[in-house]
């Protein structure tokens, strides 16, 4: 029975990720687990139980990773516009 659940969350995950193009951390705080717990799910798990699946959330999982950088630069350009204004 505890298989089925981690099999039925890992798919959960997945679609959650491919669907709204989410983070592993965004995943985590959906579900309220940990994104170790969430990467380990849709890298290793995942690619047993729906190879296709897989494929799909490593697509997403790429691009965000090469977009990453970009996000990062945003929110510390956002976190000191906001100090600017408060200071």
């Amino acid at each position: 029975m505890q298989n089925y659940h981690i099999e039925e969350r890992t798919i959960e995950l997945a679609r959650y990720i491919i669907e709204n193009k989410a983070t592993v951390r965004d995943a985590a705080k959906k579900f309220g687990i940990s994104k170790s717990t969430v990467h380990k799910d849709v890298t290793e798990r995942l690619n047993r139980i729906n190879g296709a699946l897989h494929k799909q959330v490593c697509e997403v999982l790429t691009e965000n990773k090469n977009e990453r950088h970009i996000r990062g630069g945003i929110a510390t350009r956002e976190k000191y516009r906001k100090i600017k204004k408060t200071g």
